[in-house]
């Protein structure tokens, strides 16, 4: 009978770490832009940003007002809008952003919405709060993105 060979523990997997990107559809409802906006809340906080935090109200406000735009203005029936949320810079920054179908209705970037005006404040609120952003053509079809960048601290570790 022969002993057992010692044997040495050695991780079968590379350790876990913590997911840098979040991307989902959402039907292009008001439903699921207040979903969108929830899940972001919902990632942001397991990442690290609690929902009272600075970081979680800015960029649940900011995927507020796109993804109510991208259901507003952005919507083709029967098509969904993408949101996606990224870490970059080693955790120094975070990148949102949401895409929709209709590529001819880009928002324009404005320095300031007329009093009277009943649209563009919303993105005057998005360049506001956030460091960046702007609007691209939509990565592998038709439609466009609005992105925005956060520079953030690091997360506080709960």
């Amino acid at each position: 009978m022969r002993s057992p060979s010692p044997q040495r523990h050695r991780p079968l997997s590379p350790v876990p770490t913590a997911p840098t990107e979040f991307a989902m559809a959402f039907t292009s409802t008001p439903r699921g832009a207040r979903l969108a906006r929830l899940f972001v809340a919902h990632c942001l906080d397991s990442w690290g940003h609690p929902y009272s935090g600075d970081v979680n109200e800015t960029l649940t406000l900011i995927t507020a007002e796109l993804c109510a735009n991208a259901v507003r203005h952005g919507r083709v029936p029967g098509r969904d809008f993408h949101v996606r949320l990224a870490v970059e810079a080693v955790g120094e920054r975070l990148r949102l952003e949401v895409s929709d179908t209709r590529a001819e209705r880009r928002p324009v970037i404005v320095s300031s919405a007329e009093p009277d005006s009943e649209s563009g404040r919303g993105l005057l609120l998005v360049a506001s709060l956030a460091d960046d952003w702007g609007v691209t053509d939509r990565r592998g079809g038709p439609g466009k993105t609005v992105w925005v960048a956060l520079s953030v601290g690091r997360p506080s570790a709960e």
